[in-house]
């Protein structure tokens, strides 16, 4: 069974742009079955302003056969050492709807015996240029909801140009996230997921999408001054 890996970390526009501008090749690294390099963004914030596009800070998400392949990539690559400087949890892949290239994504479903387990949320898009202006007023009240919503730990966007873009989401409990993806919830304006998925279905914005929930199985390092963003971790 393979292993997925989220990874944030911060570093200087130097590296950051080399590492934007010329990634790595899977077939080149030990056991990368695929990876997304972007440049990560705060989520609901204006389109035209510095905290959208935070170009020092690098997310990561990939695939790998096992964990010793990303144990020696963190240890001895080059882009990996700059990676471990970060934060990253490591994931179990539990089910998908959609549909992304390159990814292994499994076939079969699997859930949580308990709903009030923490879960990872990852959504990847490739946009479809004529619709960015459409997906960006139906999805920013969406990165709004999830940005702001009292059961997630852990929330952001990322982009990779030209039309590569994705979120990432940790969640205290399960229930709470398929809560917020069916327009309930004690918070303001709470179906404006459940609307933008309807937009969605009149009308697609991507080439091609995914959304793809995880069982988190393990964290490590800091980012933005915070540790242990899984709660109740090693009771999982």
């Amino acid at each position: 069974m393979s292993i997925f890996t989220y990874h944030l970390v911060k570093t200087n526009y130097f590296s950051a742009l080399k590492i934007l501008l010329f990634p790595p090749k899977s077939k080149r690294i030990s056991g990368l079955i695929h990876a997304e390099i972007m440049t990560a963004m705060t989520l609901g914030s204006p389109i035209f302003s510095p905290s959208r596009m935070l170009i020092r800070q690098i997310a990561v998400f990939a695939q790998w056969e096992n964990e010793s392949d990303i144990d020696y990539f963190l240890a001895e690559n080059n882009l990996g050492k700059i990676l471990s400087k970060g934060w990253h949890t490591r994931l179990f892949f539990l089910r998908k709807w959609g549909k992304f290239n390159k990814f292994e994504i499994p076939d079969e479903t699997l859930e949580f015996e308990n709903p009030d387990s923490p879960v990872v949320a990852v959504t990847i898009a490739r946009m479809k240029f004529p619709e960015i202006p459409r997906f960006i007023r139906w999805g920013r009240p969406v990165e709004k909801l999830v940005r702001d919503h009292p059961a997630t730990t852990l929330s952001l966007a990322s982009i990779k140009f030209p039309n590569t873009v994705s979120t990432f989401s940790i969640w205290k409990t399960q229930k709470e996230m398929t809560d917020m993806l069916h327009g309930h919830g004690n918070v303001p304006k709470p179906e404006r997921h459940k609307n933008a998925m309807k937009e969605r279905d009149r009308k697609d914005f991507h080439f091609e999408f995914t959304t793809l929930r995880f069982k988190p199985i393990s964290e490590s390092g800091e980012w933005n001054g915070r540790q242990d963003f899984i709660p109740n971790l090693k009771n999982n």
